[in-house]
Parts: C-alpha cells; structure tokens; sequence
C-alpha cells in the first residue's frame, strides 16, 4: 500500500455525516464537535452520550437505519455501524458522490484514516500506523501526550505575537524566516 497522505480539515460549520451512534460513534461525534462540523448522526439504537449530545442540540440525530442517499450533501462521512455489510455501502455510497469516508475499524472499507492526536494547547501532532495498529497509535499519542513539554501551547501563541511583528518590522523574506528560525530554535531548546 501507498503512504498515507496527512491532513488536517478545516470542518468549521461542514456538515459530516456519522452512521451509528455507539460509544465509539460519540467519541468520533465529540472529536468531530471540537473541530466545529455540523454532525449528522443517523442509528437505529442511540448511546446515552450521543443521546445526551442531541438532546442539547449539538448534533442531529436521526434514529433509524442507514438509507441510500444518506451521504449527499456531506462533506465527510464516518461509519460507525460496526457492520461491515452496512460499511461497505456507506463507502460505496460516499465514493460515488467524491466525499470521504473512514469506517471504525475497517480498513477495507475506508478512503482515509484518523489519527491518533496529541492535543498541547493550539499544538496537535497526528500519530498513524497506517491503519495497521490503531491502538498501537493510541499508545503512542498518550505517551507523547505524557513526555511532551506543556509549554508547546503557550510557545505557539508567543510563536504567533513574534511571527506578526517581525512581518511588521522586517520587509526580506528570508531574513524574517532566518530570524524565525533562530527565535523558535532558541525557546524549544529550553523546553526540551
């Protein structure tokens, strides 16, 4: 197989589609809320999470099976059914129409994987294994997530404030990412 490409999506008010709303379904929804979609969730029998999530209006929840034509109109879609039958449609579904899909552990049913993501103040690091060892990642992202400086997130707002000014103060490109460079060399060889 190919390496996997990483991304990062903007999902701010997107519309993403989630089918199956179990524990894992509302750990996805949650991810996908903190990014700032709009999170469609179709399922015949709904968590007490998700439920809890609908019930305040975060998501739209929808309680019957996955139909044909469910996937239109969303930019993303995530299977969660934990059927790999009624995967196998979504991805059939969600391909036609050019729109992503990942399908919770099923790989053959999926045009992209989510990561496991180390989450330091603005700072996110992405940890895959190619979708061989989810909970190898997993473990992964906790044991960075313990060995990281948590100074990571304020050095990105101190990054941002130095970065503005010397955009102000420094017309040569190159001198600016020269002095960059040295700035931020600097601070995160103190936090490390």
């Amino acid at each position: 197989m190919p390496e996997l490409f990483p991304i990062f999506l903007n999902l701010a008010k997107r519309p993403v589609l989630v089918v199956g709303a179990g524990k894992v379904a509302a750990r996805k929804v949650q991810a996908l809320k903190l990014a700032g979609a709009d999170v469609y969730v179709i399922a015949p029998a709904v968590c007490g999470d998700l439920r809890t999530l609908a019930t305040g209006n975060e998501v739209t929840l929808e309680e019957r099976p996955y139909r044909r034509g469910d996937c239109e109109g969303a930019f993303l879609v995530i299977a969660a059914t934990g059927d790999k039958t009624v995967n196998a449609a979504i991805r059939a579904e969600a391909e036609s129409l050019g729109i992503p899909v990942n399908a919770v552990d099923d790989p053959a049913n999926c045009s992209f994987y989510t990561p496991a993501v180390v989450r330091i103040g603005d700072v996110r690091i992405a940890v895959s294994t190619q979708g061989n060892a989810p909970g190898l990642a997993g473990m992964l992202r906790e044991r960075l997530e313990e060995t990281l400086p948590q100074g990571l997130g304020a050095l990105v707002s101190e990054a941002a404030e130095y970065r503005a000014r010397l955009k102000q103060e420094e017309p040569s490109e190159a001198e600016r990412s020269r002095k960059f460079k040295e700035w931020a060399r600097q601070r995160l060889d103190k936090l490390f």
